[in-house]
């Protein structure tokens, strides 16, 4: 993974903390690759004991978040999802609560574990008569219907069973993840609207982008016993950023550092009329701790930049020629916010290609790209397109990219190389030797649906990486920090009217180890 030319770079790490240093508990599986860590985990502690293992820690998420409920309905369809179910239905009546079952497979033709949870279930007096209509009379509804298994829509008695769960109004418990919900993708039709999610052994993407954070609530994760070692013998996908993250990305500065230490960025785009973008690409780049950010625009957005932030430096250009210059002084070059499409756009873009260093593409870059640059792959490029864009550079349609996030996101990587960094509702950070260089970030918050976000969030990624992380660390911990400045300033003044302006500052605190949590 490509880091930025000029090696004075004291105040950061220059390499990525390698696959094996990821903290093994936030690794993201499949499906498929759960099922196989779930085996693993059988073999160490039993089936039936794990199962009741996932049936005690989701009762224990009943009585800390719905410590008033008297009246549990707990929907079971017919395979291991439906046991856990069946275990949390005995616990409940174990501790004096009403539980009834409304079983959509007749609990009689369960096998395996499934078998045990129901005979475990019927010995504490649990009763299997609950239907549709009971719903509205629980203080909560346990979900367990599906579990990891759900393929493409849902409909017939299952579907109909979520539907009546969504009616019914009350809160809901989802097991492992909500019914309707694909582990892989966080695609499906119709889901679960669940409050809280316990899920169990492994971290599902699905909960994490896509549908998924719509429908999940508050996701609990709940190990199971399940250790590093148990881990480390299964194939996994990716992993989650956390917040710790940013303390060893982005340690504090030693007292002899000086600007010169701290990158040259060069920011290109804004033509006339479309200044605005550029602008809060080269501030957000300013204030994540770049030591020297040029603005190249037209003319007409001088004033207006110098005003915004004067410690930008700011050129007009006319043409390519003009920013000659300051490409070869550049550490990190930064281009397409209001580029436009055509003359003056291109010119400006084929030159920035030309140079062959270190470059973030975004905006009017990405079309320009697939316009002058088909089939080109470089490992010295960031590439951060939303859907639209991603539809755009892989020929399909923007609900195909959203129908499978990872999928798109590895595709993108694979046709265009470098760091692709695939934005929307969990973004993801994809890039270097292997598929599984890839990082969701869970947090952000719908605030962020106005304009000028992914600008800011450019700008973010390139000064961090003209600072001398390496190209995945600064898109990873740009995506982060990007992600958790929108939350801090949501905190502070609400989701709607959230600007992209608004994050600046609460980037910079962000990216201070002693100045934010």
């Amino acid at each position: 993974m490509s880091t930025p030319a000029n090696s004075q770079r004291p105040t950061v790490p220059t390499a990525s903390l390698s696959l094996e240093e990821q903290p093994l508990s936030r690794r993201l599986y499949t499906a498929e690759q759960g099922r196989a860590l779930d085996a693993i985990a059988c073999r160490m502690e039993g089936a039936f004991g794990l199962m009741h293992r996932a049936g005690s820690r989701a009762f224990d998420v009943v009585r800390q978040r719905w410590a008033h409920a008297r009246r549990l309905v707990i929907v079971c369809g017919g395979g291991n999802n439906a046991g856990d179910g069946y275990v949390v239905a005995a616990f409940a009546r174990r501790a004096g609560l009403s539980a009834q079952v409304w079983a959509l497979v007749p609990p009689a033709e369960l096998k395996g574990e499934a078998a045990e949870a129901v005979a475990l279930a019927r010995a504490e007096g649990v009763t299997f008569e609950a239907t549709a209509a009971s719903l509205a009379e629980a203080d909560l509804i346990v979900d367990a219907l599906l579990g990891t298994g759900v393929r493409g829509q849902v409909d017939g008695v299952y579907g109909a069973a979520i539907d009546a769960i969504n009616a019914a109004g009350m809160p809901v418990l989802a097991l492992d993840l909500p019914s309707g919900l694909q582990c892989d993708t966080g695609a499906g039709q119709p889901i679960v609207q669940a409050d809280v999610t316990v899920t169990f052994i492994t971290r599902k993407p699905g909960l994490f982008t896509g549908m998924g954070p719509d429908h999940a609530g508050d996701v609990v994760f709940a190990a199971l016993g399940v250790d590093d070692q148990g881990r480390a013998q299964a194939e996994w996908s990716g992993w989650v950023l956390h917040d710790s993250d940013r303390a060893r990305h982005l340690p504090a500065r030693r007292p002899s550092t000086h600007k010169g230490h701290c990158g040259q960025l060069l920011v290109v785009g804004g033509q006339q009329g479309f200044g605005g973008s550029t602008i809060l690409s080269a501030e957000a780049a300013a204030r994540i701790g770049a030591g020297k950010v040029s603005l190249a625009t037209d003319a007409a957005h001088i004033a207006p930049a110098l005003v915004r932030c004067p410690e930008v430096m700011v050129r007009g250009v006319r043409n390519a020629h003009d920013i000659s210059g300051l490409l070869a002084q550049a550490d990190v070059v930064a281009i397409g916010p209001g580029l436009g499409q055509q003359a003056w756009g291109e010119g400006l873009f084929d030159a920035v290609l030309g140079r062959k260093g270190p470059c973030l593409i975004d905006a009017d870059g990405l079309h320009l790209l697939k316009r002058m640059a088909a089939g080109e792959r470089r490992d010295d490029w960031i590439l951060t397109p939303h859907p639209g864009e991603a539809a755009m550079l892989l020929d399909c349609s923007a609900a195909d990219i959203q129908a499978d996030r990872l999928g798109a996101a590895r595709a993108l990587w694979q046709a265009w190389g470098g760091i692709v960094v695939l934005k929307g509702n969990g973004t993801l950070v994809i890039g270097g030797d292997t598929p599984q260089q890839l990082a969701l970030c869970p947090y952000g918050n719908p605030g962020m649906a106005s304009g000028g976000m992914g600008d800011v969030l450019g700008g973010m990624i390139a000064g961090l990486w003209a600072q001398g992380l390496s190209s995945f660390d600064a898109a990873s911990m740009g995506v982060l920090v990007h992600a958790q400045a929108a939350d801090d300033a949501a905190r502070e003044g609400g989701q709607r009217g959230l600007l992209a302006s608004d994050l600046a500052d609460h980037a910079r605190r962000r990216v201070n180890p002693d100045s934010a949590g």
